[in-house]
């Protein structure tokens, strides 16, 4: 029993390896990284700061452009006199005296620009039409007939939009009719010559449209 326990106490003792230290020690390092790092705000300053960039960020982007001027020629301002409606230009009519303003002959003008975009809405939709009659026949390849499907609805779209926009020609020339063509629903202000060129079938002057679509940004309406 002696020689036991003298043996026994002359071995090297072996060294006991914890198994539970080693997590501690990378708990330990994650515990002391996080103090590092900066602390998060509080949850109601962080959505009071995020509620106010949101309130800040939207408020110069809403800003409405300035209104560009018309440039007249004054070496112009008197060719409608001589001239047809169809006989004359885009300047010839921005050049046209303010007091002239929606005159018989910048109706009939008007009403010939707007009677020629009505005609190429037309004719477009004969096109389209044409279009889906001549490709009926089935292609065996699955790739092409993609090709031809996407391209047909993408025309289908195209006509789609046209159909409305020839809605508002109608009302338009309507307008004209009635004597109304040119001027404000809202305001009942001019338009202005410029802006009816760009877009014939507008019924509202540049600062309407502008606070319209400032109000359905903000509402939503």
């Amino acid at each position: 029993m002696k020689k036991t326990a003298a043996a026994s106490s002359s071995a090297p003792a072996t060294p006991s390896i914890p198994a539970t230290p080693a997590p501690a020690a990378r708990g330990g390092r994650v515990s002391r990284l996080s103090q590092l790092t900066v602390p998060s705000m509080p949850q109601s300053v962080a959505s009071t700061a995020a509620k106010s960039s949101f309130s800040q960020a939207p408020s110069t982007a809403l800003v409405p452009p300035p209104p560009l001027a018309v440039k007249k020629d004054p070496k112009l301002a008197n060719n409608w006199k001589t001239k047809t409606p169809a006989e004359l230009s885009d300047a010839e009519v921005i050049a046209m005296p303010d007091d002239e303003y929606m005159n018989d002959k910048q109706m009939a003008f008007f009403r010939l620009k707007l009677e020629e975009l009505k005609r190429g809405i037309l004719e477009n939709a004969g096109e389209t039409t044409e279009h889906l009659r001549e490709d009926t026949v089935v292609v065996p390849d699955p790739a092409d007939r993609a090709t031809i499907e996407e391209e047909h609805a993408l025309e289908l779209r195209t006509r789609d939009r046209e159909r409305k926009l020839l809605k508002k020609i109608e009302q338009s020339i309507q307008r004209i009719d009635a004597g109304d063509y040119g001027y404000c629903d809202e305001t009942g202000e001019p338009i202005g010559v410029g802006r009816l060129l760009a877009r014939p079938t507008a019924t509202l002057s540049l600062e309407a449209q502008q606070r319209r679509e400032l109000k359905q940004k903000m509402f939503g309406d």
